[in-house]
């Protein structure tokens, strides 16, 4: 098991490029089994998540060729049955659901396990799915999902607790694709990798309008066919990095990034006290620390508001930024595992009922720590780069499932990073 050791005080300078978006990746490399021709999907970012996902994918019979960002995968002859012990290891897998029931009329999934986040429970896919046409059962700890007369549009509200699902809408959206008749899903989620999957869908044939608002139309299509796509950048990865360069950096350059994407996420940066920089073309941006620094009040919320992915990086921001800030997570009220590790770093952070409230203090100091999920091991690392000492972060497996080479990047930026075996 490999850990990370962070030398704190080194300055961020230079540029890096932002790796295609993982959360985009995930149901587009899903949707290629609603066809049996040839489907060529470029930057798709080397992390683990991704490759369970074409494990998956294998697994199901098809055919997939992986080369530097680009993934070719032919799924002409597959199985409705997607196998427990890759399912286990990955929320995400749910979206092969979808897809599955369209093309074969029958899908078996494992229904996925707990995760350290929070209850993330997937019965909005199912009603959307049961709205369709689809009968479903729950034996064995498998979801089994039936459409023996196909699947049919319907109208179908997603709304959930903690607002719109994200994968719920993908599954369901791929799902309609191939549905006899015109769907309508209310209550949708947003997000650019929502649009991103639904630019793939339309490019295979798909007939779908309204991706990227809170109702997406959806008119069945016989068949789909073979494409060839390009992922959208990641909006999280990019905001990750340009937390680090007001952490530490001098003058940071980002390129490959998506200004319309990052909003949010560079109201805060700049609500803080430091300057953001995008060229005309907004692909690319420089993040230059503040002299001026000042607490923020940030409360998480679906896209186009605060990403709850990019919750924790701001945490570690904030940690060592004067004044008061309040952090709310309205999406994950559990989220907040990152904080205790924090104050090892000696954070000031209090917690309570899904709010954070940081006093920035004037540094902190290295010690060993332990990432709990994914945004909080990112969390870690950048509150490090600013720490005084070396600090040891373990369970690095955490980060590998969603960013890139992240200790390649920050040593291309000046960091003192290196990855060991733990």
């Amino acid at each position: 098991m490999d850990k990370l050791i962070v030398h704190g005080g080194a300055t961020l300078r230079g540029s890096i490029n932002i790796s295609g978006s993982k959360n985009a990746s995930l149901p587009i490399l899903a949707a290629t089994l609603l066809t049996g021709e040839p489907c060529i999907i470029r930057r798709v970012p080397d992390v683990s998540d991704t490759n369970y996902m074409i494990q998956i994918l294998s697994a199901l019979g098809a055919d997939v060729e992986r080369s530097s960002g680009t993934v070719r995968i032919t799924c002409e002859e597959i199985s409705d049955v997607a196998p427990y012990d890759l399912v286990r290891r990955m929320r995400a897998s749910i979206c092969v659901m979808g897809p599955l029931l369209a093309r074969k009329g029958r899908a078996v999934v494992s229904l996925p396990g707990g995760c350290v986040i929070g209850d993330r429970p997937v019965d909005l896919h199912l009603r959307g799915l049961e709205a369709l046409g689809a009968k479903v059962e729950v034996e064995g700890g498998n979801i089994l999902l039936t459409a023996k007369n196909g699947l049919r549009g319907a109208e179908i509200d997603l709304r959930g607790t903690h607002g719109p699902t994200v994968l719920g809408t993908d599954n369901v959206m791929m799902a309609a694709t191939l549905a006899d008749g015109i769907t309508i899903i209310e209550s949708a989620a947003a997000e650019p990798e929502v649009l991103d999957l639904a630019n793939f869908l339309n490019a295979m044939g798909a007939k779908i309008s309204g991706a990227g608002t809170r109702r997406i139309v959806v008119e069945g299509v016989s068949e789909l066919h073979g494409v060839e796509h390009t992922v959208i950048p990641d909006r999280i990865e990019a905001g990750t990095f340009m937390a680090a360069a007001a952490i530490a950096g001098d003058g940071v350059r980002l390129n490959r990034v998506s200004r319309e994407h990052l909003k949010a996420i560079t109201s805060a940066i700049e609500e803080s006290g430091h300057r953001v920089e995008f060229n005309e073309a907004g692909d690319s941006c420089v993040i230059h620390r503040g002299d001026q620094t000042r607490g923020v009040d940030l409360v998480t919320a679906p896209y186009p508001g605060y990403p709850t992915d990019m919750q924790a990086q701001m945490t570690a921001l904030l940690a060592t930024t004067p004044g008061i800030s309040v952090i709310k997570d309205t999406i994950f009220p559990q989220r907040f595992m990152h904080c205790a590790e924090l104050k090892r770093m000696g954070a000031d952070i209090k917690v309570d009922a899904g709010t954070a409230v940081v006093r920035g203090v004037a540094g902190l100091s290295a010690a060993p720590v332990m990432a709990s999920d994914l945004r909080a091991s990112a969390a870690l690392v950048l509150a490090a780069l600013k720490a005084k000492g070396s600090t040891e972060i373990s369970r690095l497996y955490h980060i590998d499932r969603g960013y890139e080479h992240i200790d390649e990047k920050l040593l291309m930026l000046g960091a003192n990073v290196e990855r060991v075996k733990d």
